[in-house]
């Protein structure tokens, strides 16, 4: 299949990041204001549709870090992020725009993270019969990946798809949730089970299968030819709910609201106006200006 029958669902918050962290934020727009990780992103979007010249991209957006459903389930959950400074949140609407004014179909919503929208854009894409990229280096969307889907950690220039899960992260695609209910996730402060790290967890699951049928085999734990054993019996035993707890948070949601209109995220074309006026704002340059240009569908 073609890249032209290919569609690209890019995590955008991973790469605003990053730019908001690489480039000094001495880049104003013509308020003064820093626009250091717009224009970090710009670079990036940009050099990904000329690569790649996709005909189908989504570009999710996160908005639900402090009211996202899973604070719900459990309110410590991310709590030991730092909140975005006023000065990021400002840039990250400014990305949005860029996004949109370049044609592109853009997520975001209050209470499903940029994973949730992408899992559930990827199924109605998928119905369609295009083939999705994730572009993003986070463990969590392998769990998405299916038959001829893959994953881009695009800084890095590394690719994978479903077969290749097991390699990188010691389980299935279709375990990752199990895992990281049982061996938790401290960048989401998701605890999982206590004294389950990421090892123990991937030889449970490899001879078990899936976290239920853990659970409900639990008492052959001890006869497994695994340091511990009847320790971790125990504490499963003693934790099951925040096993089950933690893997709801970690499973990416694929019901999550989308658009009334999304259909297979086709590219429109670009908001002349638009860009112009965003381009000036930015004090975005000559170069920057012809490329998105040349990029017009």
């Amino acid at each position: 299949m073609s890249d032209t029958e290919a569609a690209y669902l890019i995590d955008a918050s991973v790469y605003v990041f990053r730019a908001w962290h690489s480039i000094p934020p001495d880049l104003t727009d013509a308020d003064g204001l820093p626009v250091n990780a717009v224009h970090g992103f710009t670079r990036f979007l940009l050099e990904l549709l000329e690569r790649r010249r996709p005909r189908h991209v989504v570009v999710a957006f996160d908005a639900a870090l402090e009211s996202s459903f899973r604070n719900e389930l459990y309110p410590p959950y991310k709590a030991n992020r730092e909140p975005a400074p006023d000065e990021l949140k400002r840039q990250f609407a400014r990305c949005a725009a860029l996004c949109e004014a370049l044609g592109l179909t853009v997520l975001v919503d209050q209470r499903y993270e940029a994973d949730d929208l992408i899992g559930s854009a990827l199924q109605r894409l998928r119905a369609h019969g295009l083939r999705c990229t994730l572009v993003s280096a986070d463990k969590d969307l392998s769990q998405l990946l299916q038959g001829g889907d893959e994953q881009w950690d695009y800084a890095r220039d590394l690719r994978w798809n479903a077969a290749g899960v097991k390699a990188r992260y010691g389980v299935h695609a279709h375990q990752i949730a199990d895992f990281l209910g049982l061996a938790g996730d401290s960048v989401d402060n998701i605890p999982g089970v206590p004294g389950i790290g990421a090892k123990t967890a991937a030889t449970l699951l490899g001879h078990f299968g899936s976290l239920n049928d853990l659970l409900a085999r639990h008492a052959e734990i001890p006869f497994l030819r695994l340091r511990g054993a009847a320790m971790h019996a125990r504490r499963l035993h003693e934790h099951r709910d925040m096993a089950l707890l933690c893997r709801r948070l970690a499973t990416i949601a694929t019901d999550a609201p989308l658009p009334t209109d999304f259909v297979d995220a086709a590219r429109k074309p670009h908001d002349a106006a638009a860009l112009d006026e965003l381009f000036d704002h930015l004090r975005a340059g000559p170069f920057t200006r012809r490329r998105a240009a040349a990029l017009a569908t």
